[in-house]
């Protein structure tokens, strides 16, 4: 679904992506692991059309994604959640679901708040509450539930788990993996290295603008390097 080949991005004259290859196929969980700076949500920006690639190309469900506005790559269904939450904290929550449907999914609106709703029921009790009044775990339900409001196809989610209690982490990431057992590949960045390798099918490790590792998650939580380095073992 998602093909990424010798990308090179970053801000003003800093290159921070130093030549990345990366795919994400079709009923995946693949995992970007490494700490913060490396790189993660530059990768993320670049996929979303927030910025523009240096060079390279990446490829989603065939086209080409450079040139294209965040709107549009929105409305072929690449959908991100981005760290941090983003909510709008003025708005009921109510409010923050429909407007995940600007672009994408509006006339099915109606029938996909319920389905957010039941993923996660505490939204449906705090409708009309202001977001910016809601804990950190039901900020981050929310954002995620206004990302499924735009019917992805591919899903990518940018630190789900940071600022949340062990408690909630966990449910986290039960959560990434109810939303893939549905059918939604999910491309996940996160820190969280133990926990991400254990729901995910791939993934790759990036160090410095560029991947050091890749493979299955289940190689790579066994890779005698990674466990010294990134799982403290």
């Amino acid at each position: 679904m998602l093909e990424i080949r010798q990308l090179r991005a970053g801000y003003g004259s800093v290159e921070i992506l130093r030549g990345i290859d990366l795919d994400v196929a079709a009923g995946e969980i693949v995992a970007v692991l490494g700490s913060n700076g490396v790189g993660k949500s530059t990768l993320n920006n670049n996929i979303s059309a927030l910025y523009k690639p240096f060079s390279g190309s990446i490829r989603f469900q065939g086209q080409e994604l450079a040139g294209l506005s965040s709107s549009e790559v929105v409305k072929l269904g690449l959908i991100h959640v981005p760290e941090g939450r983003r909510i709008f904290p003025n708005l009921s929550v109510r409010e923050n679901l429909e407007l995940g449907s600007l672009v994408r999914g509006r006339e099915r609106r109606a029938q996909n708040i319920e389905k957010v709703v039941d993923i996660f029921p505490r939204l449906r009790e705090r409708f009309g509450q202001l977001a910016g009044t809601l804990s950190g775990g039901e900020q981050q339900m929310l954002a995620i539930g206004r990302g499924l409001m735009s019917e992805p196809t591919l899903l990518i989610m940018d630190e789900p788990s940071l600022g949340l209690s062990p408690l909630l982490v966990e449910q986290m990431f039960e959560l990434i993996q109810r939303i893939n057992r549905d059918g939604l590949p999910v491309l996940l960045m996160e820190q969280n290295a133990v926990q991400t390798l254990a729901i995910a099918h791939r993934a790759y490790i990036i160090e410095n603008g560029v991947v050091a590792m890749q493979g299955r998650s289940e190689d790579l939580a066994r890779d005698p390097e990674l466990r010294k380095n990134y799982l403290g073992l």
